[in-house]
């Protein structure tokens, strides 16, 4: 069984689920655990896992729980909860037994995001967390989109971690789309206030809990609705807040997030739109509207080719020999990470252009292996990507970096490329291989 690993899927919002709970110490784990599975079972609408996992995984049932959970009898005991189709689920089950005080720690994350746009499935995980939260009280509980509880700094929420450790939630320090609030905080609050919190549903539980959801649906938690919604309840809880701050402040995340249309220069679209794939997705549209303003220097590796530089070695056949086996140094280099480089196309470049910036190649790795090896190996793969697809011809020269290829009226000096290229991050793109060989190629003739 092949599950759906997040790590192998586009970088996306996600619904992020956490629950810190604990459990009667003396009662059986199978009892106490079992009203756990029936919500579950009951309320997991369209997400229920068919894969649990403890030290191997066994197609999800009842028996196949207790079973995983029978394995991770040493310590923590910890099950994973997965799915082999579409939407993606991470789910991970904790049980701290006696002699340490008992708890119950759930994670979730399942992406993507906008599977929560139906009210109904909202509802009835709702009604999930409700249920859990009933029979296992918790300290606290939070669903909200992960994108945004990131630009919210949660669970630090502006504190260093040391304090977040300490205090935990002592406060209120942000509303969730979902909250269960412990005890704890709803006498700090105040009942009557938790309880007459403006949202869209509040209800006390039978252990002292409170249930607070503030808007009907999850994947609109940007809308200005729901943001309105959200600064009330907040403003609310936090009456030493100021209202209109905190709007201001979700509205700005809001914004963050927004959707922004890709205008690339349409040489490098492909490069930047992965580039765009690789940063987190809360950042992805603020990469999106920076790469639209953006636009690379002219390429300055080159020269007419009537001002091209002789020849000075002593025999042409051989040098272009060493270049072509620097090119195999990069294919060997990059072939597992990046398949496409044994075709030494223009494709290549741009899928190796993609690759270094993702590794952020340039500070990596000691500035002598990137002058010594890097350098050498990529300008003499360029140079090889301009030899067999532009008809480019190789004019050898001692010194590497006045080495040219000639293509129609210009020589490129592909080495000097590579250095320039290698200096940071930024250069890579800057002075990518693949706006190097699209300029190449519109003036081959």
């Amino acid at each position: 069984m092949k599950v759906l690993h997040f790590r192998e899927l586009k970088k996306e919002d996600r619904l992020w689920f956490e629950f810190e709970g604990t459990f009667a110490p003396r009662a059986a784990r199978e009892n106490e655990l079992e009203p756990l599975l029936q919500a579950l079972e009951g309320c997991a609408d369209g997400w229920m896992p068919d894969v649990v996992k403890g030290k191997r995984q066994r197609k999800y049932a009842r028996a196949a729980f207790w079973k995983a959970l029978e394995e991770e009898r040493e310590g923590d005991n910890t099950v994973g909860f997965y799915r082999t189709q579409w939407p993606a689920l991470d789910m991970m089950l904790e049980v701290t037994p006696p002699p340490r005080p008992p708890r119950l720690d759930i994670t979730i994350n399942l992406k993507p995001l906008s599977f929560f746009w139906d009210a109904e499935r909202c509802r009835q995980f709702v009604e999930m967390v409700r249920a859990w939260a009933s029979h296992y009280p918790a300290s606290h509980a939070v669903a909200h989109s992960s994108d945004d509880l990131v630009l919210a700094d949660f669970p630090e929420c502006g504190r260093d971690k040391e304090t977040s450790y300490r205090d935990g939630f002592d406060k209120v320090y942000e509303v969730c789309w979902l909250n269960v609030f412990g005890p704890k905080l709803v006498e700090t609050v105040g009942r009557e206030r938790m309880l007459s919190t403006p949202a869209w549903r509040v209800e006390e539980l039978p252990n002292g809990c409170v249930l607070l959801v503030t808007w009907p649906t999850l994947a609109d938690f940007a809308s200005q609705e729901a943001r309105l919604a959200q600064a009330r309840a907040h403003a609310h809880l936090r009456p030493d807040l100021d209202f209109s701050t905190l709007l201001r402040t979700l509205r700005e995340r809001s914004a963050m997030l927004a959707p922004v249309e890709p205008h690339f220069p349409p040489d490098l679209a492909p490069l930047l739109s992965r580039v765009v794939e690789a940063v987190p997705s809360h950042e992805r549209q603020r990469k999106i509207a920076e790469l639209n303003t953006w636009r690379p220097p002219e390429p300055e590796e080159w020269r007419p080719a009537e001002s091209a530089l002789p020849p000075d070695v002593e025999d042409i056949e051989r040098a272009r020999e060493h270049y072509s086996y620097l090119a195999e140094l990069l294919v060997a280099l990059l072939h597992t990470q990046v398949p496409s480089i044994f075709d030494t196309s223009p494709e290549s470049l741009t899928d190796a252009d993609s690759h270094f910036w993702r590794r952020d190649f340039p500070t990596r790795y000691p500035r002598d292996v990137i002058e010594e090896r890097a350098v050498p190996s990529i300008g003499a793969y360029l140079g090889e990507v301009l030899v067999r697809h532009l008809g480019g011809q190789w004019i050898p020269r001692r010194n590497l970096e006045e080495a040219q290829v000639r293509v129609g009226n210009r020589v490129w000096f592909p080495f000097a490329r590579a250095r320039h290229y290698m200096r940071s991050r930024q250069s890579l793109l800057d002075c990518s291989l693949t706006q190097l060989y699209r300029e190449a190629e519109r003036h081959r003739t």
